[in-house]
């Protein structure tokens, strides 16, 4: 295995999560701060929405507008000119909350929803929502144990979600109507915990692993072939980007289980504790697929 080191991009962040790369900008929700941002590979940053609940997962539109999610209030935002725009509530498919999501070509909007497990025993109530360019909505896949980064690959085909506590990455096809079929395991995650992922153009999938302090590079079948190792932080999500699409970019807080935890009991994030950097480290394979 190959043990690569990342280089702080910019600091002075809460918990950044949902990396995109667009227009020579990285994307990324600052979650515990609910803001949207971006920040060019100079280090130059700007907000670019802000919401009165956490921002997590985002997606270009074909058009290139961007989706936006919430996680509490469990809503899909648009970005327009005047501000972000309602198009989707999905609270009947979430009763804890909505997380990160994939754009495909056509505009279609792939969602993780979570809901709460009463007991350790019971099934996994993990949902994907389908979001269309028109804010019809329906649930495409269930029983994921904590749907989380998702990816599509470039022939638009196959769909690959983390199961963070599932600890498992997640295969689908794409059917011509926007549903999954065929589900099949990618690779099971052994002593790792995928957070946000992306794709490379081999097909291999890179995870932020917070358990175990790293991104991962991941083959179908489970082998890993490459990891940036980032001591006492959390690596929450990455994205292949650049000119080149062989940037990677890392999204590292530095927390701990029980903060995250007291601010999902009090539903706030305005004391957070945590901190957090965009890192980047260079590659050889670039980055292909959605997002």
């Amino acid at each position: 295995m190959i043990t690569l080191t990342s280089e702080v991009l910019l600091d002075g962040l809460k918990f950044p999560e949902c990396p995109r790369w667009r227009d020579g900008k990285l994307w990324f929700s600052d979650m515990h701060a609910h803001k949207v941002m971006t920040v060019d590979l100079q280090g130059n940053a700007e907000v670019k929405a802000t919401f009165p609940h956490r921002a997590a997962g985002l997606g270009f539109l074909p058009d290139g507008r961007l989706l936006i999610n919430t996680m509490r209030d469990k809503l899909v935002h648009c970005l327009e000119p005047d501000g972000p725009k309602v198009i989707a509530d999905l609270k009947e498919f979430a009763d804890d909350f909505i997380n990160d999501m994939v754009v495909d070509a056509h505009g279609n909007a792939y969602v993780g929803a979570r809901n709460v497990r009463r007991a350790e025993s019971d099934p996994p109530t993990g949902v994907i929502v389908l979001v269309s360019p028109d804010g019809e909505t329906r649930a495409v896949a269930d029983g994921l144990d904590g749907p989380n980064g998702t990816v599509i690959t470039p022939d638009g085909k196959t769909l690959i979600v983390a199961e963070t506590a599932g600890r498992a990455l997640t295969a689908f096809d794409i059917e011509s109507d926007g549903s999954l079929s065929n589900r099949r395991t990618f690779a099971r995650l052994e002593g790792r915990m995928a957070d946000g992922i992306c794709l490379d153009a081999e097909g291999a999938v890179w995870i932020g692993s917070p358990q175990t302090a790293e991104c991962a590079r991941v083959l179908e079948g489970g082998e890993v072939t490459h990891r940036v190792h980032c001591p006492g932080k959390w690596p929450l999500a990455c994205i292949l980007g650049g000119d080149d699409r062989r940037t990677l970019f890392l999204m590292n807080a530095q927390t701990t289980g029980e903060e995250l935890a007291r601010i999902s009991r009090h539903d706030r994030d305005d004391d957070s504790q945590s901190v957090g950097w965009v890192e980047t480290v260079r590659v050889e394979v670039p980055g292909a697929g959605f997002p």
